[in-house]
């Protein structure tokens, strides 16, 4: 992918809404995010980087454990300044992934809000009240398959430069290709 998704950019058009300095396009197909960053001709790829998302597939519901579609915003970022592999457990830092390699949730975390109500807004589907992240892994072995119960995880040699450069607001778009 080398260039916006023409769905992401109808949809904006079809919500009114705005593309962002920084767009972040992620392909569960392809357990790929697309980091766009916008210049002189509009956006273009700053980097592409190796995730994974749900082990269950994709899908809305809550409690479903599955990678949610559409457009998506970063609510909150949490966790900057925090060490490499530091754990997070309720978005609160709890320890080390030397003490615990398994941990599901570290190093840092950008936590999304979806934007198409019904979809992956309000309700059941909502992605924030199903606590969607993006987030680094205890076990980055898993990277580049499908992996985890619902969020993107990223390796954190990719997640903190991310993390650093993107701010609130940023608009992320989910997609099965």
């Amino acid at each position: 992918m080398t260039a916006l998704p023409p769905d992401l950019l109808g949809r904006c058009g079809e919500l009114a809404v705005e593309l962002t300095p920084h767009v972040l396009c992620v392909s569960t197909e392809r357990q790929r995010l697309f980091w766009f960053e916008k210049g002189g001709a509009g956006h273009g790829l700053r980097a592409e980087l190796v995730c994974s998302t749900s082990r269950f597939g994709i899908g809305q519901d809550e409690g479903s454990n599955r990678t949610p579609l559409g457009l998506h915003r970063i609510r909150e970022k949490i966790g900057g300044g925090e060490e490499v592999g530091t754990i997070f457990k309720g978005r609160v830092p709890v320890g080390h992934v030397r003490d615990d390699p398994s941990a599901r949730i570290t190093t840092r975390i950008l936590w999304l809000d979806g934007l198409e109500d019904g979809f992956n807004r309000g309700g059941k589907v909502d992605t924030h009240r199903r606590y969607v992240y993006i987030h680094g892994t205890g076990d980055e072995s898993t990277l580049g398959r499908p992996d985890s119960h619902g969020c993107v995880h990223l390796g954190a040699a990719d997640l903190v430069p991310l993390f650093d450069a993107v701010p609130s607001g940023t608009l992320v778009w989910i997609a099965a290709g």
